[in-house]
């Protein structure tokens, strides 16, 4: 009465036979990998890396502790102790920065009135310790002074294709 329903999906191999179409013709298409230590791939001009605290071209801090970057950091990684000097202008006598805490939003970098807090283009700070990732001023000072040159290219580049 019942007629026996035969299965012929694994007796012809469909799903074998369908990937191995995928296999073969991917098999000669351009390969995305890169052997990562010894080839890097490009990185986005907007990328939020290690922070940095710039100097002017004198050798003089940038930062005027006004404490913006510590008002607005959402997660509180910042903090700011300022003095002020014999000339009357204010400088950060304590900068820390901790970045375990850090979520790398940028609010630092936009809020900043003289671009003293900025992003670098370095992902690989990955440390052995959480008392490496706890930065202070002379640790910014020393990352700012290493990524001066590609942050000066990316800033040129960003107001050359700026469209007026």
């Amino acid at each position: 009465m019942f007629k026996h329903f035969i299965n012929w999906t694994p007796l012809l191999m469909i799903d074998f036979r369908q990937g191995m179409y995928i296999i073969l013709n991917n098999f000669f298409y351009y390969k995305v990998t890169i052997n990562y230590p010894f080839e890097k791939s490009k990185i986005s001009c907007r990328f939020r890396g290690e922070h940095i605290l710039r100097r002017y071209f004198t050798g003089e801090e940038r930062c005027i502790s006004c404490k913006l970057c510590e008002c607005i950091c959402p997660a509180q990684a910042i903090d700011i102790l300022s003095n002020s000097r014999i000339d009357y202008i204010r400088k950060a006598k304590l900068y820390n920065l901790d970045n375990t805490r850090c979520i790398y939003c940028g609010f630092c970098e936009e809020s900043c009135p003289v671009e003293a807090v900025m992003h670098s283009f370095n992902f690989e700070f990955s440390k052995l310790t959480r008392e490496e990732l706890f930065y202070d001023k002379l640790k910014l000072l020393s990352n700012g002074d290493y990524w001066e040159i590609e942050i000066l290219r990316v800033i040129t580049n960003r107001l050359i294709n700026y469209k007026w």
